[in-house]
């Protein structure tokens, strides 16, 4: 049986057998995952906007906190690399107009270039959090611009004219963000806990357990929307982000608690653990440094799976109004302009938002699906 699977193993991944017979599990995954095309998609993409996680400021094009009425509403603007056959990086002036509806709109001036440049100056922030810089991926190719015109307006304007682009890279930030913070608060206690339950089993195990069934017994949302409700107004942006952080993560543990669970039951009379306890070594470091490290692959599968969660419980709740608050951007601060359907037909550009949302948690679940099966190397 185990020769048929080494056998099958090596089919897969075109590998000899015996380098299977003396793989590491880790590379046993790589060379399954590496088969899971749409997985290696997803890694990519997500790579792209993990990537840009840090560095939204020096990709944004304008400040996107300053408002512009001038501005208010406005079409995205065509990036124009060429113009008479020659590198040329501009965009066209804008000049507003009624339309028969006496709705106020835009349309470029053919004849009215502003020229553009890459890394150019800008508005300022700090790069990295720290580092105070006023540098840009593409800007105005004359720095003066920025006083009259805030933008480029990649993607448009929202109803006080903030540029649509800059705030979906800060709302990229902020809302993968909480999906990882939310995910890691989530995976340590349900590690914790469910590593106790299993190993020590007993009185311990039950209360645990019906902790755990409480818990999943309370529907989710209606839950979050109570305890987000329950957030002081008066609070600042971070508190309130930590405060949304942990609402998400608190009740976010019980599927990997169970899955620990039944890991250290599985697993506290075998061999190496009954050495390891002959040998002198201390429970906590049997359970954290013996028996956990055994199934990493397992705990990554399931991360990979519950990160989309946390970042759609956030984008809900504050779509709804009881997550994040202006002037912090995410998601679903984003997504609150477009509840109108009348906004939404006049202005389809608010919608932008939705198309990332939509990528990420795709992206996390082809990823999630391809490590999951990588993380049984001899499965079929």
């Amino acid at each position: 049986m185990v020769d048929d699977q080494v056998q099958q193993q090596s089919n897969q991944t075109g590998t000899g057998e015996d380098e299977v017979w003396v793989a590491s599990q880790w590379r046993l995954m790589w060379w399954r995952f590496r088969k899971h095309r749409p997985a290696i998609v997803a890694g990519i993409i997500l790579g792209i906007f993990y990537f840009i996680f840090p560095l939204a400021e020096f990709f944004g094009t304008g400040d996107p906190a300053q408002s512009a009425q001038a501005y208010h509403l406005l079409r995205p603007q065509a990036l124009r690399f060429f113009d008479d056959g020659s590198f040329n990086l501009h965009v066209n002036e804008l000049e507003g107009f009624r339309d028969k509806n006496f709705k106020k709109d835009y349309r470029p001036i053919p004849d009215k270039k502003i020229p553009l440049r890459f890394f150019a100056t800008g508005f300022k922030y700090k790069f990295l959090g720290f580092i105070e810089s006023d540098r840009h991926f593409i800007g105005f190719s004359d720095p003066e611009m920025i006083k009259d015109r805030p933008s480029l307006f990649l993607l448009g304007s929202d109803k006080v004219g903030r540029d649509q682009w800059s705030r979906l890279l800060l709302a990229t930030r902020i809302s993968l963000s909480i999906g990882l913070v939310g995910v890691a608060m989530s995976m340590l206690i349900g590690i914790v806990l469910g590593g106790i339950s299993g190993f020590y089993g007993g009185t311990i195990d039950n209360v645990i357990q019906r902790v755990i069934e409480i818990l999943i017994a309370i529907p989710t949302l209606p839950l979050w929307m109570g305890l987000s409700a329950a957030v002081p107004r008066s609070w600042g942006v971070l508190q309130v982000y930590f405060a949304i952080t942990i609402i998400l993560s608190i009740f976010g543990w019980t599927g990997m608690g169970r899955v620990v669970r039944g890991r250290y039951l599985a697993m506290r009379e075998e061999d190496f653990v009954m050495a390891a306890k002959i040998a002198g070594a201390s429970e906590g470091r049997i359970m954290f440094r013996h028996m956990l490290p055994s199934f990493y692959s397992h705990i990554i599968a399931s991360v990979s799976l519950s990160i989309p969660g946390m970042i759609i419980g956030e984008t809900s709740l504050s779509f709804l109004g009881l997550g994040l608050r202006p002037p912090a951007v995410s998601y679903g601060i984003m997504l609150q302009q477009a509840q109108n359907p009348q906004t939404v037909a006049l202005y389809p550009w608010l919608m932008f938002v939705a198309i990332p949302v939509i990528i990420v948690i795709l992206s996390f679940n082809f990823l999630g699906d391809g490590i999951r099966d990588a993380a049984d190397p001899y499965g079929k």
